[in-house]
């Protein structure tokens, strides 16, 4: 039995890239959805099913094994599956796949600070600063850089739907949440990201989800 907990839909990206990464795979899975920073959150979090990893989410409990961090449950999905379900096949678009995913998943600080996923809402582009502008500015490189070298004829960075797409599925929300400019080569990934049905199916479930984090509800707030 497969079982992921997750944080709130709406606000929680490391979540949506451990809950697509499930999805990808195709394997039969139970989800938890446990609404972060409410009354009850630090008893649930130092609770044994947490402890592994120290409370963070998503957290993957596959019978008594158990998987944390977004990059080790996709990770741990393709020893389950088959890495071509997650990792382009050709070995250079792989080393490339897996060097942007790791730029994301230890980067972008400043864009996670002041750009706070929140799949709910569409806000005028607020003031951001020169570092925000910058983590911007180098992921449409990397968007640009993918899409020319291993593009191909498929809509996403590598051709077809994989890893590094799960990994950025949350910027392209949140470029869309602020209202970011981005060149059209762009925008029309970004499209295709939010049509892809596992993307478009996180986005809907988000809107029904009863919480509200006030801090992710501003302009500006921690990623």
């Amino acid at each position: 039995m497969l079982k992921l907990i997750l944080g709130n839909k709406a606000y929680s990206s490391w979540s949506m890239r451990g809950w697509l990464a499930l999805k990808a795979s195709e394997l039969e899975f139970e989800e938890l959805v446990v609404p972060l920073y409410d009354s009850g959150w630090n008893e649930r979090r130092e609770g044994d099913e947490f402890a592994p990893s120290s409370g963070k989410v998503p957290l993957l409990w596959h019978d008594d094994l158990v998987v944390w961090d977004s990059m080790a449950i996709i990770e741990y999905c393709a020893d389950l599956t088959e890495v071509i379900r997650f990792w382009p096949e050709d070995i250079a678009a792989r080393a490339m796949a897996r060097s942007m995913a790791a730029e994301m998943h230890s980067g972008f600080a400043a864009l996670r600070r002041e750009c706070p996923m929140n799949v709910r809402r569409n806000v005028p582009r607020p003031d951001l600063s020169r570092d925000t502008i910058a983590d911007i500015n180098r992921i449409l490189v990397l968007w640009a850089q993918a899409r020319a070298r291993h593009g191909g004829s498929g809509p996403f960075l590598f051709g077809d739907w994989t890893a590094v797409d799960m990994m950025y599925a949350p910027v392209v929300t949140r470029f869309l949440t602020y209202s970011i400019p981005v060149p059209p080569f762009a925008r029309q990934y970004m499209s295709d990201v939010l049509r892809h049905p596992h993307v478009a199916a996180w986005i809907e479930a988000a809107q029904d989800e009863p919480w509200v984090i006030e801090q992710y509800e501003g302009d500006h707030g921690t990623a």
